[in-house]
């Protein structure tokens, strides 16, 4: 994706302008139905395909987006139950970003949403309703691609996402009365209206500068200066800290483990001893359990 463009439009959806463009995703979408037995598999076929359709044909917002700005993610459910029309499973997200001026792409959102059931029929339509979603599955899909937006938005502009958290919460809220698991604040810390919260609230929304100064202050300008990018992100890291320290169950922590663990194994694989050291000891109290990961921050020569 075009930096430029992409913050150009940041600061119009920011500033509440309107503008008209192409859809906004290229989404990569999969229906998983291997632990089902004896059903039609038709149904899962047209269920994948009318998921692909939804995500990358309908447009979420006025934010314009050229064909080679569309911004990519994987949508993977796994169905796990299917009866009297009722699918219960779980599925797997990811957000992926460009890195401005390289061929590198970097993972933003990696999430598995454990509490995804809805009712479905085959050839049931999918049909986008800005102001109400028509059912379930519609409202899960509409809720994510306004978070990919937010969480997007963010990363190249400071805070850039807020007009998408809104819309995200707003989705929340509509489908608290629904009835139907995922939504509720307090069911549990991991479905979606703590997600949600995990970028919004007040004790965790540093999360949101993480984004910014991580991916548009770090990566990107780690492709010119890779001392000077990677400094940025060992400051922006200090945001984990402040989530710990006022919210230790926090799903951000997590969602930022399982997205970013890896690549900080290659972002300090030159780094100086010291500057690593310090990652180490900022990272190992919070992800006590990751210490194989860790250590290869710390020690890169025994990779």
């Amino acid at each position: 994706m075009d930096f430029l463009k992409t913050a150009a439009v940041a600061a119009l959806v920011a500033a509440g302008g309107s503008a008209a463009g192409a859809q906004e995703f290229r989404a990569n979408v999969e229906v998983n139905s291997q632990q089902i037995e004896g059903t039609n598999r038709n149904v899962f076929e047209t269920l994948k395909e009318q998921m692909n359709s939804y995500m990358n044909e309908t447009k979420f917002s006025d934010a314009t987006f050229s064909p080679n700005e569309r911004i990519e993610c994987n949508v993977y459910l796994t169905v796990g139950e299917y009866e009297n029309d009722r699918i219960k499973g779980d599925l797997q997200l990811q957000l992926i970003r460009p890195v401005y001026n390289s061929t590198y792409t970097t993972t933003l959102f990696n999430f598995k949403d454990t509490r995804v059931e809805f009712d479905y029929r085959e050839g049931d339509p999918l049909t986008y309703n800005e102001q109400q979603p028509e059912n379930n599955l519609t409202a899960i899909l509409d809720f994510y691609a306004n978070l990919f937006l937010a969480l997007d938005f963010d990363s190249f502009s400071p805070r850039g996402g807020e007009r998408f958290y809104e819309r995200a919460q707003s989705i929340v809220q509509l489908q608290q009365s629904s009835g139907e698991i995922g939504w509720r604040t307090f069911e549990d810390t991991k479905n979606r209206a703590a997600v949600l919260n995990s970028y919004t609230d007040g004790n965790t929304s540093v999360m949101r500068d993480l984004l910014y100064n991580y991916h548009r202050k770090g990566l990107d300008e780690m492709v010119t200066s890779p001392d000077k990018g990677r400094g940025v992100i060992t400051e922006s890291l200090g945001a984990l800290k402040t989530v710990y320290d006022n919210a230790p169950m926090s799903v951000a922590l997590s969602i930022f483990r399982d997205s970013k663990l890896d690549e900080l194994v290659n972002v300090y694989s030159k780094a100086p001893e010291s500057e690593r050291t310090g990652v180490y000891d900022l990272l190992q109290p919070i992800y006590p359990t990751e210490s194989q990961r860790l250590n290869k921050i710390k020690n890169p020569e025994q990779n």
